[in-house]
């Protein structure tokens, strides 16, 4: 999830991001007064550094503009600036742990705000350590400098490794790089943890390192591959901190099945939204696209990010995303069977940032030139209006009303994705909330040209 404070501070030689987390400028009295009185410079967002492909023009756009095309997002954006300031690094004597928590905040602003929410300490400790051991687990699979015969043996035995304050192993670039060179911190950290917290850990990261082994080396073919990759990357993530906050928390129990599935509709979400980052990893692409998806489209996955194959490149965008659409039904259900409302909000932020991120994707060709992120204003409001299931259903309702309006029925699974569509609002429909729902996305005369986006890239 993109940094706050990057989407927020106007930054020097007035380059302001509104996706990556490339930058993390000091906050400023100034940058305060920016906020509120709205920056009268430019936001400059600019193209990626060309890999190959044909990107979009630099695309510019006030803040100042921003929030008066959408004024009710500022005092959200406000509180959740004011939650970033207190949730400032704590202090600790011991330096590992010192170490875990500034990763935390330099690599995901977000999750800090979603971790710091938890009530048990315990919890919010194996939670940070979860995210930081899957994340330096990534990191490797990520890095595709590393030759196969020394990267496969390190993802499969990453889970003994936790447990050695003395390996070492560096890979990645900037935050990753940094959190790979002070590995010794996290285990020492984990060796911290209670015995059971620290058996949940280490079997999430044992599964999910051998799944990333199994699929380095193994194309993505059909839909059952994607299924399983999916749940060897998201699903165990999701797995992972479930575990860790039921070993801490024991009223929050549910199946290992439950908590992975809750995780497929995040991945699935992040592997589309992430095209164009992964596929032109060097020095070779990591997308993870299914082939018996893409291949209906065009003959190599390269060739979706030219601009001469954009109409199959949005069809088989489309069909992506409406494969991610059939999981929403299953993870509103077993949301609403959470009773704890601190564990309830982790994981429902995390569902819905998922369809908005689907909604925002899907029929724009804008994935395949630049990075796409939700608004910080909108990002602001997820956070600040999620409370309870009403609010979720609210949520749900509201972005496939915005997929729905965006489906072009000449598209090849236009009725597919409908009908997946209207599944996911009669849920919501049936629930008898909505009558009471005020919602922070759709207009009553929505005007679904530019209804959520900002769009991004890198430099």
């Amino acid at each position: 999830m993109a940094s706050l404070q990057a989407m927020l501070v106007n930054y020097r030689n007035n380059n302001i991001f509104y996706g990556p987390m490339l930058m993390k400028p000091k906050i400023t009295k100034m940058a305060r007064k920016e906020i509120l009185m709205g920056a009268k410079k430019e936001i400059s967002v600019k193209p990626a550094a060309d890999r190959g492909s044909r990107y979009s023009k630099p695309h510019k756009e006030s803040l100042k503009a921003v929030l008066i095309e959408h004024p009710n997002e500022l005092y959200p954006l406000l509180k959740l600036f004011i939650a970033m300031k207190k949730a400032e690094l704590p202090m600790f004597a011991e330096p590992h742990w010192e170490f875990c928590y500034f990763m935390l905040h330099r690599l995901s602003s977000m999750s800090v705000l979603m971790i710091q929410q938890l009530d048990n300490i315990e919890s919010r400790r194996a939670t940070c350590l979860c995210y930081l051991i899957l994340r330096a687990l990534d990191t490797v699979e990520d890095d595709m400098s590393i030759p196969t015969d020394i990267k496969i043996p390190i993802l499969k035995n990453f889970h003994r490794y936790i447990y050695d304050p003395n390996w070492h192993f560096s890979c990645g670039d900037h935050e990753r790089k940094e959190l790979m060179d002070n590995f010794h911190h996290l285990s020492t950290a984990f060796l911290e943890l209670e015995q059971r917290q620290q058996e949940a850990i280490e079997n999430v990261t044992m599964r999910m390192g051998a799944g990333m082994a199994k699929f380095y080396s193994k194309e993505v073919k059909t839909l059952d591959d994607y299924e399983e990759y999916c749940s060897c990357v998201g699903g165990l993530a999701t797995l992972g901190w479930g575990k860790v906050i039921h070993a801490s928390e024991p009223k929050f129990l549910f199946s290992d099945s439950v908590l992975i599935l809750l995780g497929l509709l995040v991945q699935k979400s992040d592997v589309i939204k992430d095209f164009l980052e992964d596929i032109n990893e060097i020095p070779k692409p990591s997308c993870h696209w299914p082939r018996e998806i893409w291949r209906k489209y065009v003959n190599n996955l390269e060739d979706l990010k030219y601009e001469e194959n954009s109409t199959k490149a949005i069809q088989c965008l489309n069909e992506m995303v409406t494969d991610a659409l059939v999981h929403i039904n299953d993870c509103l259900y077993y949301l609403s069977q959470m009773r704890d409302p601190t564990i309830f909000r982790f994981f429902a932020i995390l569902q819905i940032f998922a369809i908005g991120e689907l909604a925002l994707c899907y029929n724009n060709i804008q994935l395949f030139r630049g990075e796409l992120t939700l608004r910080p204003g909108l990002v602001a409001q997820i956070f600040d209006r999620t409370r309870t299931m009403a609010d979720v259903y609210g949520a749900f309702y509201d972005f496939s009303t915005i997929l729905r309006s965006k489906v072009d029925m000449n598209d090849p699974n236009a009725i597919t994705t409908i009908s997946r569509i209207e599944a996911v609002q009669k849920t919501c429909r049936d629930s008898g909330t909505l009558t009471k729902w005020k919602s922070y996305v759709v207009k009553k005369e929505p005007n679904y040209k530019r209804p959520l986006v900002t769009v991004s890239s890198f430099f």
